[in-house]
């Protein structure tokens, strides 16, 4: 997954601006005149890092003509005190760019780690770990660029780019085959995803031809029965109480992916500190 230039440089400005608003009282007292400056930045803790770009973009926006070179490549493994990246420029912009730039790299880190775990868990398997649309508001892209990074598979980035009849959906309609019956009117059905928590419903989404069906909250029991039951007729998806102690038994099942919003609203943060060096 690429990250679009304008997109980013559009969070990160706004990112700033919410820090910065008039200015930074304490950095614009103290050291009113340019002045130059190095840094680096390194990690507090083991993990998957990811939002370099990000990080570097933030000091960008506040000095174009920063220098800065990332020591490690996104996506790579990082030790506790490992240096991931140095810069160069006007002390002004690395002091009020640290907090934005390394919050971006935290929570992005984060959430790389996480996915990576998941994705280490199955490992041998045929199933893909997937992300969903549980990301914090205006960090979609960032997101899901950090789960990429972390050696996730992205889902669908919005309601814009893939079809999903959810359980609103199916009570709306009235069901699993009226449901399939309003989207072939302007779909071909095996574009259609269909979740489904019962027997009957995953033979009503079979018969109308769904291609993809989300199998929510089911017992790995009640997986097996339904991995038995679709027999490749369908691709399969699993969502709902995913953790890293079922994940393993869950993708020896046979399903194709494994669906876990945790990877993005619940990692924790990976610590990161900025120090002056020079």
């Amino acid at each position: 997954m690429q990250l679009n230039p304008e997109q980013v440089a559009a969070i990160v400005r706004r990112a700033l601006e919410e820090d910065l608003g008039a200015g930074d009282l304490t950095t614009e007292a103290m050291f009113p005149e340019p002045r130059p400056a190095a840094a680096a930045i390194f990690a507090k803790q083991r993990g998957i890092v990811a939002g370099l770009p990000v990080a570097a973009m933030t000091f960008h926006q506040l000095d174009p003509d920063m220098f800065w070179q990332a020591s490690k490549a996104e996506g790579a493994a990082v030790s506790a005190g490992e240096r991931v990246a140095e810069l160069k420029g006007n002390l002004q912009a690395i002091l009020k760019g640290e907090r934005v730039a390394l919050n971006f790299l935290q929570r992005m880190s984060g959430i790389a780690t996480r996915t990576r775990m998941f994705v280490e868990a199955v490992r041998g398997c045929r199933a893909k770990i997937l992300d969903t649309r549980k990301t914090a508001p205006g960090l979609r892209l960032l997101d899901k660029y950090a789960v990429h990074a972390g050696g996730g598979t992205n889902h669908r980035m919005g309601l814009y780019d893939g079809v999903l009849v959810k359980d609103n959906h199916l009570r709306a309609a009235g069901g699993v085959r009226e449901a399939m019956r309003l989207l072939r009117r302007k779909l071909p059905p095996e574009q259609i995803e269909v979740e489904v928590c019962t027997r009957a419903e995953i033979e009503e989404a079979l018969e109308a031809g769904a291609g993809r069906l989300l199998l929510d909250n089911m017992t790995l029991e009640e997986i097996r029965q339904a991995v038995a039951l679709i027999d490749r007729r369908a691709l399969i998806e699993v969502s709902g109480g995913v953790n890293l102690d079922n994940v393993r038994p869950i993708a020896a099942t046979g399903v194709d992916f494994i669906s876990i919003g945790a990877l993005t609203h619940s990692a924790p943060a990976l610590d990161f500190s900025l120090e002056l060096t020079a």
